[in-house]
């Protein structure tokens, strides 16, 4: 067993998340241009009709599959490839990444005074194994007005992140009440990361 794991995020907060469990990793991002470009836009799609749930593990899945690839094409040596998956959803209505930041007004406007679910899936690839792992929680927002909004969409920090908030952030004074995995809701829930880790036998 390798001493290290592949992360296949751009995600920061993931890379960050993983240093707190201790656990040594490489990045393993997809080309953006020239003759390998990958188009990460096109796997984060969602399909008509599409669940939720259904739709962050399919994208998990699907993002992993293009890291499997991407380290055989490179080369690189044999490690275990982790990736992750977020979303925000009201009811069946998928809330990805904010295309603008009008886009992340009219988001957070319509989860503003609700519970919404974040729901994280996690896939990890070693070998021929795959093992999965889902976390889902449970955030309330308080009721906001239009220039609370504003003011924290002209922060810039919506943007980049499903629903149109960081929870780590400025965001936390929206939020009354949470169940579930706060790093999940960050991005990568480590109680099933570890969990999925200690099953292929990489020490956490």
């Amino acid at each position: 067993m390798p001493d290290f794991i592949y992360l296949a995020s751009q995600s920061p907060r993931r890379s960050q998340l993983l240093e707190q469990l201790g656990v040594r990793h490489e990045l393993l991002l997809p080309n953006v241009d020239g003759d390998e470009a990958e188009d990460a836009e096109a796997i984060e799609s969602a399909l008509a009709g599409e669940a939720p749930t259904a739709y962050v593990e399919r994208v998990t899945g699907l993002k992993l599959d293009a890291a499997v690839a991407r380290r055989a094409r490179r080369g690189l040596p044999t490690a275990p490839i982790l990736c992750s998956d977020t979303t925000v959803a009201l009811g069946r209505t998928i809330y990805g990444k904010p295309d603008d930041a009008a886009h992340a007004e009219r988001m957070l406007g319509e989860l503003a005074g609700h519970e919404h679910r974040v729901l994280t899936a996690v896939a990890l690839q070693w070998g021929s194994k795959r093992l999965t792992a889902l976390s889902v929680s449970r955030v309330t927002f308080s009721k906001l007005t239009l220039e609370q909004i504003a003011a924290y969409v002209a922060t810039g920090e919506p943007l980049g992140k499903a629903g149109a908030y960081g929870i780590q952030g400025r965001a936390a004074a929206f939020i009354p009440q949470l169940s579930g995995s706060y790093s999940g809701i960050m991005g990568l829930p480590l109680y099933e990361t570890s969990q999925l880790l200690r099953a292929v036998g990489f020490g956490v």
